[in-house]
This record gives C-alpha cells, structure tokens and sequence, in this order.
C-alpha cells in the first residue's frame, strides 16, 4: 500500500496512540506524551536539515506547519538551534526517543492484532526519509551539507533498526512510501523501488562503510535535485562520472555494476550496463586505429556506465609513441558531447591514479567524485570466505576458521598494499577446495558433512607465499 508524508504522518500519530494505551516499555511514564514528543523530535529533525544553510525559509515553516500541525515560534526554533549547536555532529548519531518505543512494539510483538504487522518502527523510519526529501526540496539551498546531513542520520535509523531484526525493505514492506511528485507512470514507481532495492544489495556486501555512505549521499543528492526541478527551484548540477582508489579485490567493479543499475533506476541513465575495460581493450599499436577501438567501446558504454580499470596504464610510454592519450582524448570527447549517456569510473591504485588525473587539466576537470576502497581487515575477509564457501554449498570448520584468520592477518602484515583483498580470499578457498578432494576422495561412502565440510588439514599448510 503506497501512502504520501501526510498519510504517513497520520499513522505514526495512530501508532503513539496505540503504543501509549497499551503503555508499551512504560512510554505513559514519560514526562511529555509520546505524540508530543514525536512532533518535538520531527521540528529538531526539521530545523537540523533546513539550518545547513543557516535559513529557517517561508517554504521550510509552511512544510513544517502542514506536516507537524505546529508554528514553532522564534524563541523555540531558537532553542533548538542552541541545541544542536552544542550537540554538533553527536547530533547525527542521536537516536529519537520515541523510535525506541515503536522499536519495542515490534521486536517484542506487543501490539495483538497489529495492522501493521509489526513494521511501526519501520513506518516510522521511512516517515523521517520522506519529511527530509521534502524538506530539502523546498529548502532555499540544498547542497552537499544538507544531503549529508540527511544521508546521514537516515542511515542511522535504519542501522538502528537492523540491531533490533525490524528492518524492511522493498516487497517486504506493508506501507510503501509514495515518492514525492512521482510521475503518473507506475514504471516511475517500480523504478524507485528498485533503487532502494540495490542500495539494499549494496549494504550487504562486507565491509565498504565509506563507499556505502558515498553511494546513498549521491542517490539522495539525485532524488531530492530531481524533486526541486520539478518544482521550478535551482538545481545543483551533479558530475555523475567518478573516481575509485582502491587496491585490487576490494570491492570496485561490484560497486560500479551496482551503480549503473541504480543509475537506470533513478532515470539518470536508459540502460545501466556495465562496460569493463583496460588499457589493452582501448589501445591498439598503430596510429587511428586506437580512436576507433576506443570509440566501439564507447557506443557499446552509451546509456550505461564506462568503467576503466588501471585507467594510468594509458599515460604509460606517453611521448614515445604510445596511443594512451588518443584514448584518452576520444573519451574526453564523449564525456562532453554524450554527458547525458553515459557515465565514466576510472579506478586504480591512488598514488598512480593522482598522477594520471593530474597528467591532463581537460581529463581532472570532468571528476570531482571521488571515493576510496579501503582493504579489507582480517575479520572481513572471513566474512567474504564463509560467504564464498556457502555460495558453493561449502562450510568452514571452526578449527579451519582460526587457520584463515591467522592466514589473512599474515597476508596482510607480509603483502601490505599489493595484498589481492576478496581475490586473495576465492584464491584461498579454490586451494582449500582442491586440499578437501585430495582428502575426503579416499574415504569410502563419505557422508553429505564430510563433503561440505573444509577441515584444518584442508587449509592449515596454504601459506602467503604459495598464492599470487
């Protein structure tokens, strides 16, 4: 069931009604109602969004007096700037009181016959989401400080929801949020859906805390610029191509697949795909015939993403007749003449990357995203081993765990920069898998445990050295 902000608004006022009769986590012990202080918390919200310009606008208090049912006067709009002034960024990582209460309500299933099937809290999560897209599309200036903002503290509700097992996404939801200003066509609809979808996929993946966030600022960037055009404000004109530093096997070619898709589902881009390359799928040894590989590239990149991995292997012999730069130069060209088809990644190791970017003021002028790939830690890495293993009906040994945890922890003390990350990992398991057969292939009628399991003796003699 879709519902706009003022449906969704009503319900939460429902819930805190419900939530108070029953006196669920004793909310009637309170000092202020729970309906009070859910109002008090959404004008702190409010006023912590529309200040990142340091403007509390006409537009902003309209918004606020429809959603809230309040005209907050100066004196308290006041105080509650001093408030956040003082709280500062800790504001950010501030749960909201009355979340707590819808929290309790589901995870302990205290509402008989809930009509909601025990999402209040994620109705209520989703409420915030929606307040804040409408609240930066009618904000004067809704730049990169509002976006992180309201990046930012969405993420920690939601975080704040998986910690207590009452966090839904996409078809598991009861109550769909209406996209603000959505078009008439349900495809528009089922678009967005999808995007939220993805962005799911993407917080699944181990580790990659800093490219997640990245990822769901520019999104929320994109919607709420989206919603403003609509409206007739001034937009924000937002670079879509990038820049991954990383070390290899951290995560970036997955990101970049994932982006693409997320691309198409916000409308940005008509087809999404995803079209890798190297130097070598670029570059050919004679003169023109590079513009024209290049240039095949490209068209089959038009209305997807280009990404180009060790994109500072083409400055490689630059001045001794090397065709790096006519790449180079044929890319550039379609990055103006197609900027609305097509997106380009570049990705590398950083310092190489820099020097690349750099080497050419045309080529640096076109990215000013860029995100970094941090490696993997030990702990992550098993991560990606037990998931890897499970993907091919495998399972780790306790024992056999403790064996490639001491044996990351040493690729990455011997390897350091030039250790291979969640390709080190597959390297790991595909020797681990052969060791296994070596093994269980002379026990006679193994049994289905003895085929799936990966025991010490499977792993305990890989060492850094045997695997590149």
């Amino acid at each position: 069931m879709e519902k706009t902000l003022n449906e969704l608004m009503k319900i939460c006022k429902e819930i805190c009604l419900t939530i108070s009769r029953l006196n669920i986590g004793g909310v009637l012990s309170l000092s202020t109602p729970l309906q009070v202080l859910l109002k008090k918390e959404f004008l702190e919200y409010a006023i912590y969004l529309a200040d990142a310009d340091a403007e509390l606008t006409m537009e902003e208090q309209e918004l606020i007096r429809d959603l809230l049912d309040i005209s907050p006067k100066a004196v308290e709009v006041n105080e509650i700037r001093n408030m956040l002034a003082i709280s500062g960024r800790a504001y950010e990582s501030t749960r909201p009181k009355a979340l707590k209460y819808f929290i309790l309500a589901d995870a302990g299933r205290k509402i008989g016959g809930d009509p909601y099937q025990y999402q209040n809290a994620q109705i209520l999560v989703d409420t915030y989401r929606l307040f804040g897209e409408h609240l930066l599309a009618v904000t004067a200036v809704a730049g990169e400080e509002a976006n992180r903002r309201f990046t930012g503290y969405v993420r920690m509700l939601e975080n704040f929801l998986k910690e207590y097992g009452v966090f839904y996404t996409g078809a598991q939801k009861l109550i769909v949020p209406k996209p603000f200003f959505a078009a008439a066509k349900p495809v528009d609809v089922e678009k967005e859906a999808d995007v939220d979808d993805l962005l799911e996929e993407l917080n699944a993946l181990v580790g990659l805390t800093r490219v997640k966030h990245e990822i769901a600022s520019l999104v929320n960037l994109i919607r709420v610029q989206k919603l403003r055009e609509k409206r007739g404000l001034k937009t924000a004109d937002i670079s879509k191509h990038m820049v991954f530093y990383g070390n290899p096997g951290t995560g970036k070619t997955t990101v970049a697949r994932l982006l693409g898709k997320i691309y198409q589902g916000l409308g940005v881009l008509r087809g999404g795909q995803l079209v890798e390359v190297d130097r070598g799928g670029l570059v050919c040894g004679y003169v023109g015939q590079t513009a024209l590989k290049t240039q095949e590239v490209l068209d089959k990149a038009l209305d997807g993403v280009l990404f180009i991995d060790e994109a500072y292997t083409l400055n490689v012999g630059k001045g001794e007749n090397d065709f790096g730069q006519e790449a180079v130069d044929t890319i550039l060209k379609a990055m103006e003449d197609k900027r609305d088809r097509l997106v380009v990644i570049v990705a590398g190791y950083e310092a190489p990357m820099e020097e690349f970017l750099s080497s050419n003021p045309g080529l640096k002028s076109r990215f000013n995203k860029y995100i970094q790939f941090d490696d993997y830690t030990s702990g992550e890495l098993l991560e990606i081993l037990e998931s890897m293993s499970r993907a091919k009906d495998y399972h780790l040994a306790p024992e056999a765990l403790l064996c490639a945890r001491t044996y990351f922890e040493r690729c990455l003390a011997v390897q350091g920069d030039h250790f291979g990350n969640a390709r080190e990992v597959r390297n790991f398991l595909e020797r681990a898998i052969t060791n296994h057969a070596s093994r269980v292939v002379n026990i006679s009628n193994p049994t289905e445990e003895e085929l799936t399991t990966i025991c010490c003796p499977d792993v305990e003699n890989i060492t850094p050295n045997e695997i590149t």
